[in-house]
């Protein structure tokens, strides 16, 4: 080697040698190119990216268990010998589950896995083997077991038995000790022995704000969380340790940083304000067949406030099924239109726009309100000719689907935007409508949003909850059963469809699946016609045209179909009062807001209406709860929060269409408390320097623009 080369490769190690948080992990001490490229593939490229790897639980070994000694419910570990390891096929289907079953002196348990942690993992164990088992014990069909633990060959584990250990997500080729140990270089290079004051870790947060809500120094923080100091316990295992609390309020703290700033900066704007006069909407009121609930009543006070000031509206307006939003939002529309302005009311589905254009016509014929429908069906002279009237202002309110947003689609003066069923829409989706020329922005929703949620998602917006339903509208008895009840449900729903009423059956899938051992409605509806020849059956899915999807529906509607077999296209927005009874087929496989949406189809009309429940052979301990959640509320609300505690945010509202940014530890339902704190405090940062210009406030500023590419993208 030339004497050249050795001094390149020198000061090459010399560089490295140097650790920062930018530093990529393959330089590590104990990584390497092989482990680099590994790690890299769950997003850990740099050696900051693996402090912020933060462990997803942590065991207690100094709490000796036996099996015999499990409860349900707790967080255990315990040593034990394999038994047994197996494959079961799931139906019909290719779906595994796998099972490691271990025993111990006083009894033994099954470990299952509805889905491999990585290629190779049970290959490792063999009967007598000897390991420990971490995880959550829990009740299934009467048994105890334990769901996806965390199974670790004694030979493998060379930490002391009597350590808080904290557990990490599970990675191919990566032992949880090697693991531990490589984080535990990083802590040693960067926390506690930094080479150069430019490579120590960076408070991020402002002193008074740490003052105030008793936070310690990040540094500190994410040593701690890593290596948890001695005789600490349940306050790591519960998430409640100071350095876990230090982590989660900044989690919380970017994004409310980001929404306080977003609605700062919409207060400063101007827009035009609205007169008080409301005639239109004493007009539209004067014709209705019903009176408003009080709920109705203070969503459009608010709103029509809000249309007066000089300044933007942003306003979320939740509702339950039912509850009555449309008329708030065309109240609004006709407001908006008194005053000389356009309004878009955007909607995720062709049926839901149609539905909401004839409404819409209806209502609004008398007052001479001209609306138009734009969506991507229309042909092509029917779609030139809705955009000539909307740039010449004859058209006033336009319902549609994206087809809103396109380049061709101008208006004369556009001044309200009401998105419908909001969570559908990407960020980008709705600023696009916005650019249009609106000033003011309503977003309406049916799936209610817990409070916890909403601080998050949609805390740059004002909110009005509906939370009352109009009178008449008739409870809905909703039951659960298992497969083996079949017949005795089919048989109540030929006693209602003598009686005259029309029912839905609403399956998972289209089409026949070689991946799910589900049944689905093309073929089902095949069955049920054999099954009920006397009577007039309707398919309906999201595979259909949507000319045909109309024509179902329409039938179905003026009462020429008695029975509807669809998937979940009737999720949103079909209304045929006569219909009672809907029965959900493998039901297990919604999620709760799904299954409250397709129940809130029935109970429209005067009389009583029945949903049920559908159970699969094969359901989960979660499934089961889901169905017995949807058994004992019919209150949106309640089962709203239940949903985000059983699925979490990313689930419940889709993390990318909801502009939620992942968290790494922070839990809205079990963080609450700590929310509210960094909510207030980055609203009170904002109101104190709203430009983060003072020079405390520098490093606030580029982090914040860090959150906002990470959400907006």
């Amino acid at each position: 080697m030339s004497k050249a080369n050795k001094v390149g490769l020198g000061q090459l190690r010399q560089k490295v040698e140097i650790v920062n948080i930018d530093t990529q992990v393959q330089y590590l001490k104990g990584v390497g190119p092989k482990l680099g490229e590994a790690l890299r593939k769950r997003g850990v490229s740099t050696v900051g990216d693996l402090l912020s790897w933060f462990p997803r639980a942590y065991e207690d070994r100094r709490a000796a268990r036996s099996i015999s000694t499990l409860e349900p419910g707790q967080i255990v570990s315990f040593l034990a010998r394999i038994v047994q390891v197996r494959s079961l096929n799931l139906g019909r289907s290719h779906r595994k589950i796998y099972e490691v079953v271990v025993a111990d002196g006083s009894g033994r348990v099954s470990c299952k896995y509805f889905r491999v942690p990585y290629k190779g993992y049970f290959e490792r164990f063999q009967p007598h083997q000897e390991v420990r088992v971490s995880g959550k014990a829990q009740l299934y069909r009467g048994r105890l077991e334990l769901h996806h633990p965390d199974i670790v060959l004694v030979g493998e584990n060379e930490e002391q038995e009597d350590e808080l250990i904290p557990l990490y997500t599970e990675t191919e080729g990566l032992r949880p000790g090697k693991l531990r140990r490589i984080i535990g270089a990083a802590i040693d290079k960067v926390i506690l022995h930094p080479e150069k004051p430019e490579s120590q870790i960076d408070e991020t947060l402002p002193q008074w704000i740490l003052q105030k809500y008793n936070l310690i120094p990040r540094k500190e923080a994410l040593k701690l969380i890593h290596q948890p100091p001695p005789h600490s316990g349940n306050e790591y295992i519960e998430f409640k340790a100071p350095a876990q609390k230090r982590i989660i309020f900044e989690e919380f703290f970017w994004l409310e940083l980001h929404l306080a700033s977003v609605r700062a900066g919409v207060k400063q704007e101007a827009a035009p304000a609205f007169s008080k006069k409301q005639s239109y909407v004493d007009r539209l009121l004067s014709q209705l067949p019903f009176q408003l609930t009080g709920a109705q009543q203070r969503a459009f006070f608010d709103i029509a406030s809000d249309l007066q000031r000089p300044h933007p509206m942003h306003r979320l307006v939740q509702g339950d099924v039912g509850s009555g939003k449309t008329m708030v939002a065309l109240m609004s529309a006709v407001y908006a239109v008194e005053n000389g302005y356009q309004v878009a009311l955007m909607v995720p589905t062709e049926i839901l726009a149609e539905q909401h254009f004839k409404n819409a016509q209806k209502f609004l014929k008398s007052l001479g309100i001209k609306v138009g429908l734009l969506t991507g069906q229309l042909k092509l002279s029917e779609h030139r000719q809705v955009c000539e009237q909307l740039a010449s202002g004859e058209i006033q309110i336009c319902v549609g689907t994206h087809a809103l947003i396109q380049k061709e689609v101008d208006f004369k003066n556009l001044g309200l935007v009401i998105v419908d069923e909001q969570h559908r829409f990407g960020v980008a989706q709705r600023q696009e409508l916005k650019a249009k020329g609106a000033s003011h922005f309503l977003v309406m929703t049916a799936t209610p949003i817990p409070r916890t949620l909403a601080m998050t998602v949609y805390g740059d917006l004002d909110v009005s909850i509906i939370d009352e339903l109009p009178p008449g509208r008739q409870p809905i008895l909703t039951r659960k059963a298992f497969e083996n009840k079949r017949p005795k449900v089919m048989a109540f729903v030929r006693d209602q469809l003598k009686a005259g009423r029309q029912a839905y059956v609403v399956y998972p899938l289209v089409e026949e699946s070689d991946k799910m051992d589900l049944k689905n409605a093309v073929t089902e509806y095949e069955n049920l016609q054999a099954e009920f020849p006397e009577y007039r059956l309707g398919l309906l899915h999201g595979k259909m045209k949507p000319a045909e999807k109309e024509a179902v529906m329409r039938e179905f509607r003026d009462g020429n179909i008695d029975m509807l077999v669809a998937t979940t296209v009737i999720e949103v927005g079909v209304d045929v009062p006569n219909a009672n009874i809907m029965v959900i087929e493998h039901a297990e496989r919604f999620g709760l807001s799904q299954l409250h949406q397709l129940r809130g189809r029935v109970g429209r009309g005067q009389h009583k209406s029945y949903c049920v429940l559908l159970l699969g052979y094969a359901v989960s301990e979660d499934g089961t709860k889901r169905a017995e959640i949807m058994e004992q509320s019919t209150d949106g609300f309640k089962i709203a929060e239940a949903d985000l505690e059983m699925r979490g945010p990313g689930e419940f509202l889709g993390t990318r269409q909801s502009g939620l940014p992942g968290f790494k530890m922070a839990n809205l339902v079990r963080d609450v408390k700590i929310l509210q704190d960094a909510r207030q405090a980055a609203f009170a940062l904002i109101q104190k320097d709203p430009q983060l210009t003072q020079p405390e406030h520098e490093k606030v500023r580029q982090d914040l623009e860090l959150t906002r590419t990470a959400i907006i993208g």
